[in-house]
């Protein structure tokens, strides 16, 4: 026979936003949002600036307007992930079987955790990371990865949601049509103007309708909605702490706008491999190798972490030329991401009106793109800098241009 799982998800409540109250007693009750001032959308917001109406990717004006008694706290993400290396700590305590899925977020398998009951377990993880870390959480004890995810996130804050064995589908079923994996601010009007309103009518709808609305992802979506899901908590490596690309050249060469066309196509790359991740960066590393084999790199940050690549370009230019200080030709270039963190989060509705495309527009964009070339292949959408390399490629030119590059007069 086999055993009743028990899976908990455990959720950090207004992860950012707390751990600042956490840090600095003189914030707490008090209505504080972390906010970018360069990107200028609210990153995280306490639950006292929620109830005045502020919410995550909200333009910092609005948030101001609909709560002039706002703090404004620009992120400190260095002190956010020592928070959470923390609070997995407690989840570590309790059982091996943790799979982090994100800085805020994880699943917890406590089946095999046979010292004392799940609920119990669960008690004592709010309790530590309460009364050591200053912040709370919600929790959600399920059989299944995907009820327990929505039980923790149901009634936020600072609460614990059981579903019982067998009553899944019961527990699901009532639950507007927004809580089924992919389906968010985008996909969800898709289904309310089809009349499917509950994750109930989903469940039972025919396979046939369903793959008409929402194609190949028909089936998975549908027995999600019928409470069924066997995937396993999966114990999770060590998050990626960088990621990067390099390119040796064919010749040497002292082309500056050649190299700076590499490093934006590796660049291009390495965010689309962040937002297929669910993750943002905050460091861009640039690395250079002379034709001596001598390696040299240099490091700029943003204020705020980011999954696109236009965010990373003005970086580039800089410091290339910070890192190329010398009169000779180039072997090698090549870019780094680092200081990893979750994806900014999609905004609830959408932001209309604004002088530039906020930030959730701009990576609903970026998306839309990836999308496409998934479909129909990596040269479906191009940049002019990839039409640019590839006519230079194509001429053999290969970055030969006798231009003089950064440092040289």
């Amino acid at each position: 026979m086999n055993q009743i799982r028990s899976i908990l998800h455990l959720d950090a409540d207004a992860f950012y936003a707390s751990v600042e109250q956490a840090a600095d007693s003189r914030l707490r009750g008090k209505a504080i949002a972390v906010g970018g001032t360069r990107r200028g959308v609210v990153s995280s917001a306490s639950y006292e600036a929620r109830a005045m109406g502020v919410r995550t990717a909200m333009p910092t004006t609005k948030a101001k307007k609909l709560c002039p008694e706002l703090i404004l706290i620009p992120g400190d993400f260095e002190k956010y992930e020592r928070f959470s290396q923390l609070m997995f700590a407690y989840a570590y305590d309790l059982t091996p079987q943790v799979e982090i899925c994100s800085i805020d977020e994880g699943y917890l398998d406590l089946t095999e955790a046979a010292h004392e009951n799940p609920r119990d377990s669960a008690t004592r993880l709010s309790q530590l990371v309460r009364e050591n870390l200053k912040i709370t959480i919600s929790q959600g004890l399920a059989t299944t990865k995907f009820c327990s995810a929505v039980a923790s996130k149901l009634k936020k804050p600072n609460h614990f949601l059981e579903v019982s064995p067998g009553s899944e589908f019961t527990f699901l079923s009532p639950l507007p049509t927004r809580w089924l994996p992919g389906v968010g601010t985008r996909t969800e009007p898709l289904f309310l103007q089809a009349g499917l309103q509950q994750i109930r009518q989903v469940a039972e709808m025919s396979i046939h309708d369903l793959e008409r609305l929402v194609g190949s992802s028909a089936q998975s979506l549908q027995v999600f909605a019928r409470g069924i899901d066997p995937r396993p908590v999966i114990p999770a490596t060590p998050a990626p702490k960088s990621m990067g690309e390099q390119e040796t050249f064919d010749a040497d060469t002292h082309d500056e706008g050649f190299i700076l066309a590499v490093l934006r196509t590796m660049t291009d790359r390495l965010c689309r491999r962040l937002r297929e991740e669910g993750l943002a960066a905050r460091t861009l590393t640039v690395r250079i190798r002379y034709r001596n084999m001598e390696d040299m790199a240099r490091s700029d940050s943003l204020q705020d972490p980011s999954p696109l690549e236009n965010d990373f370009y003005p970086l580039l230019a800089p410091l290339l030329k910070r890192t190329w200080a010398r009169s000779e030709s180039l072997r090698l270039v090549g870019v780094r991401l680092s200081n990893l963190h979750s994806a900014l989060p999609e905004p609830e509705l959408a932001l209309t009106g604004l002088p530039q495309k906020s930030a959730a527009e701009r990576l609903q964009l970026a998306e839309a793109s990836d999308h496409l070339r998934r479909r129909y292949g990596k040269s479906a959408i191009l940049r002019g800098h990839d039409l640019w390399l590839r006519k230079k490629r194509s001429d053999g030119e290969g970055g030969c241009d006798p231009l003089p590059g950064p440092g040289k007069n």
